[in-house]
């Protein structure tokens, strides 16, 4: 339950071998490799890079996922909420037969793809250009006819609210005739029949109010008979995409090849980026990374039998900012990496949070949900993610739901709570004489003062143990007279403020401990200080110390608003359902009431407790800023690589 200890590797190789050793670490999974930062001084003649194939293998995979996507779509494949990995053998994986028919199905698939974008694009072409032609569907005048020896043929438009009487009369003065085709909402669509002497004239009155011609390029013969030749293409069109759209629905049948190739891509990916991370002189190749201590002699074995020339050191503590982190937990703390990767990591050479955060988060949820019901389904939803194996973020999930609901359920028996009163007014629904209740030790209606003293009592605990590890930790690193001025003088004032209000330990009247924490606060808190800086650290130090002490302990108060809130809010609904009279009724209203008070509650509870746990407890000790360990490994999403015998 720690922060993994790391080694600094320096690898001297064969350019030769550059494959080989780049897959025997990705098969080891434990090696991060870096870009050697002392080049320029002792490495100065290996400043070329190899030619990297990363781009290459990107633009492969980014093909392949689009390949995935349209298979998906169209093969109509369901992976549910949680996909199953497949499980293969190293051979399968990388099985030069099954990339080249992956390779094969993908082209065929991206041909396809490309085959119905270009159908649906024009599609849509046709469409518009149907659109455009409806509103003529009444001329009987091929398009391309534009006129006459002594005649022209003007197609256009004006605004509907244009008064075809008043447009008419302007024209009288012209060689020249306006007739409606159609007309919509928006425009009028018409036919200007004119002299060509007078055409200019006609163009000029018309355009004054709103009239533009409208222009038919490259087609011919009358608009109906264009619109027929569209509904023709766009029947051919639609066919075309119906058979594309079954062709690519038969590519289901690869979809486990593509999974495999895309992981196999993936994989291949991490490796390139690796690769562009050596330094080589085209005979031998350097690079600088990092290793778990406790892996060194499986990477040393990988090493040795390449003939590599390597060493690893400790880094030094300038060198700790740098270092990658990785956190190793038991059953117990692990699922609370989930808190710890969402707020910081920690740097390296400090402490893992994780341990000493767990029983304080894992309990202050549960007295938050305060619920067996809720505790129950909790349980339920965590052993359901552990069931399917999932990994990352919601593997953490899985685990925390189990713990949380432990402890919601433990709590919810203390409370008496089952959603809400649920069993006892269905037990009044069924029986009016029924006076059956839960056992309880104290319920959040009754004995509210007594839990938020309970809760501000738990959070000044946990401020303390916060106050513990800082003491320790500043006693480790050598400095205990910090501890003593920082931690130490508040653990006598709190000391001495319980003892006076208890009555003990006065001398000649006066609480001798409080005193005593006085004092050491005024000289502490000046102690850094000179000159006048003496007395306003001493007013700043005991403002900041008693409103931030007394702000921080009050914050727990949460721990019994969110118990008692959620209480309330599933006995209200638990009661209008009891309104009705009906069973049925009350099950189904209840039912509803607590599915959506646990939702608001699972997220709310997880929220507040993270803000207890990140602004009260982390701000005593934690050092975050640790950079996350990312070794060179397969990058697998539908894949379990197994061991080979």
């Amino acid at each position: 339950m720690a922060i993994v200890k790391m080694k600094r590797l320096r690898v001297v190789a064969m350019a030769s071998c550059r494959e080989e050793l780049l897959r025997q670490l990705q098969r080891l999974g434990c090696v991060e490799i870096r870009e050697p930062e002392t080049a320029e001084e002792d490495w100065a003649g290996l400043l070329e890079r190899e030619n990297s194939r990363l781009a290459e293998t990107r633009a492969a995979l980014a093909d392949v996922n689009t390949a995935l996507s349209a298979v998906k779509k169209y093969a109509d494949v369901r992976e549910g909420m949680f996909p199953q990995r497949q499980a293969v053998t190293q051979t399968e994986f990388f099985s030069g037969e099954a990339a080249s028919r992956a390779r094969d199905a993908s082209a065929r698939v991206a041909e396809l793809v490309q085959t119905a974008a270009q159908l649906q694009a024009e599609e849509g072409r046709l469409l518009a250009k149907q659109a455009a032609l409806q509103p003529w569907k009444g001329l009987d005048l091929p398009l391309e006819q534009t006129g006459t020896a002594h005649t022209v043929f003007l197609p256009g438009v004006c605004p509907a609210a244009a008064d075809l009487g008043a447009l008419r009369q302007a024209l009288a003065e012209t060689a020249s005739e306006l007739l409606e085709i159609s007309g919509d909402k928006q425009q009028r669509y018409c036919l200007l029949i004119c002299h060509r002497a007078d055409e200019e004239a006609a163009l000029d009155v018309l355009r004054t109010r709103g009239f533009s011609v409208t222009a038919f390029q490259g087609l011919t013969g009358t608009p109906a008979e264009n619109l027929r030749r569209l509904e023709e293409a766009l029947a051919e069109n639609r066919r075309r995409q119906k058979e594309t759209a079954a062709a690519l629905g038969k590519s289901g049948a690869d979809w486990d090849t593509l999974r495999l190739y895309a992981d196999r891509l993936r994989s291949d990916t991490a490796l390139e980026e690796g690769n562009e991370n050596l330094l080589t002189d085209g005979t031998i190749l350097f690079f600088e990374g990092w290793a778990p201590a406790d892996r060194l002699a499986a990477v040393g074995a990988v090493l040795d039998r390449l003939d590599c020339a390597w060493e690893a050191q400790d880094p030094k503590e300038d060198e700790y900012p740098e270092v990658p982190v990785r956190l190793r937990n038991n059953w117990f703390s692990r699922p609370l990496n989930m808190v710890t990767d969402m707020y910081a990591l920690p740097v390296y050479g400090s402490l893992d949070p994780n341990p000493l955060m767990a029983p304080f988060f894992i309990l202050f949820y549960g007295i938050m949900m305060a619920d067996m019901g809720y505790g129950l389904l909790m349980l339920a939803m965590g052993l359901f993610l552990w069931k399917k194996k999932v990994r990352g973020t919601m593997d953490y999930m899985g685990g925390l739901l189990v713990l949380c609901g432990i402890s919601t359920f433990i709590v919810g028996a203390l409370t008496g709570g089952f959603f809400g009163d649920f069993l006892s007014q269905l037990a009044k629904l069924i029986n009016p004489e029924s006076t059956f209740a839960l056992p309880y030790l104290f319920t959040p209606l009754t004995d509210t003062m007594a839990i938020l003293i309970g809760s501000l009592v738990l959070g000044f605990l946990q401020i303390l143990t916060g106050m513990v590890i800082s003491f320790v930790k500043k006693a480790r690193d050598g400095r205990m007279a910090d501890g003593i001025w920082d931690e130490g003088t508040w653990w006598v004032i709190f000391l001495g403020a319980g003892l006076a209000v208890l009555g003990i330990g006065n001398v000649a009247g006066y609480p001798a401990v409080l005193i005593l924490g006085i004092v050491m606060l005024v000289i502490g808190s000046g102690r850094n200080a000179k000159g006048f800086g003496k007395v306003t650290s001493v007013f700043g130090a005991v403002y900041n110390g008693v409103t931030g002490y007394f702000s921080d302990i009050m914050s727990y108060s949460r721990l019994m608003a969110l118990m008692l809130s959620g209480s309330i809010i599933a006995s209200v609904f638990n009661q209008l359902g009891a309104v009705t009279g009906n069973v049925i009724a009350f099950v189904i209203i209840a039912t509803l009431g607590n599915a959506l008070n646990f939702a608001l509650n699972l997220l709310g509870c997880y929220v507040h407790d993270l803000r207890l746990q990140c602004l009260e407890f982390f701000n005593r000790f934690y050092e975050s800023g640790g950079r996350p360990f990312r070794p060179l490994a397969y990058q697998t999403n539908y894949v379990d690589i197994k061991e080979e015998n």
